[in-house]
């Protein structure tokens, strides 16, 4: 799993909480019924001719067992004239599958692209009108609680990548919420620091890192998920990999024959230890000695 694209982030975070789409709904004003239970649905609405229908996500909530209201979601990174035509039918095919109300969300990085998905499309019949819901970033609730963030470590990474290229005070608050749901949460929780630091600028990497520096202690380093991720790829260049992530991300300078030495290195001993001191080093001398 490597989610690095802006259209797989999203989708990766809802697989693993499918919720996500129940706050963003709320943050739209979109009111949802009552539901016990939520799952992921089936993507494809394909039917008997050759042109393919495959939504980005589906989410269905149930209540006893029975569908009472469904969700299609859709990412979008950029206008879609064609959307117009397989919209309808994604809605259309999983009503008559799931005999429940369903709507469609969809999500866009940028206003521009927001703008244009939220264009009515009419359906030629008379009262027949649909207007999607279109959330962006800037609909992301800023999660800044410590605890909500740990209860909720996707949407604290949502809110993270959302608001990463905001320059404010409370993107400071959003960052340490996230790294304490990194820290306090569960040791099978997934990990999504590396997604995190595909997604944002290097700058709010390295803010991340001084966060983790902070708050995990060197010896207990092998223990957090965010570390183990890297390492246990049961190859040496997993750690290698690990070893130049931390050290860039820190802004500690790496020569090309520093990076040549790191990958080269195939005894995990030596690779585990350069993770420690990675962690705390300031240069590459550091790191070798």
């Amino acid at each position: 799993m490597s989610p690095t694209l802006e259209h797989e982030y999203l989708i990766e975070l809802v697989r693993n909480r499918p919720t996500l789409v129940t706050s963003l709904l709320a943050e739209m004003g979109v009111a949802v019924p009552a539901f016990d239970e939520l799952s992921l649905g089936n993507t494809d609405f394909t039917d008997c001719r050759p042109t393919e229908y495959r939504a980005d996500s589906v989410v269905l909530m149930t209540q006893g067992g029975t569908p009472v209201h469904a969700v299609v979601l859709e990412i979008q990174r950029a206008p879609d004239k064609r959307k117009q035509w397989s919209w309808p039918v994604y809605l259309s095919t999983l009503r008559a599958r799931t005999k429940c109300p369903v709507v469609l969300l969809v999500f866009c990085q940028d206003a521009a692209t927001a703008k244009a998905c939220a264009e009515a499309i009419d359906m030629g019949h008379p009262g027949w009108v649909l207007v999607p819901i279109v959330a962006s970033s800037k609909d992301v609730p800023e999660i800044i609680d410590t605890t909500q963030a740990s209860a909720n470590a996707e949407l604290a990474t949502l809110s993270v990548i959302a608001h990463g290229n905001d320059a404010s005070e409370r993107l400071h608050k959003i960052l340490h919420a996230y790294v304490q749901a990194i820290v306090q949460g569960p040791k099978d929780r997934p990990s999504y620091i590396e997604l995190v630091l595909s997604s944002v600028p290097r700058s709010i990497g390295k803010i991340i890192y001084k966060e983790l520096e902070m708050s995990v202690n060197i010896e207990d380093l092998m223990d957090y998920p965010f570390v183990r991720e890297w390492v246990e790829q049961g190859e040496a260049k997993g750690e290698a990999k690990a070893v130049l992530i931390i050290l860039e991300n820190r802004g500690v300078p790496l020569p090309h024959e520093a990076q040549e030495r790191i990958l080269a290195c195939t005894d995990q001993a030596t690779l585990r230890t350069w993770i420690g001191r990675a962690v705390t080093a300031t240069s590459v001398d550091e790191l070798f000695d």
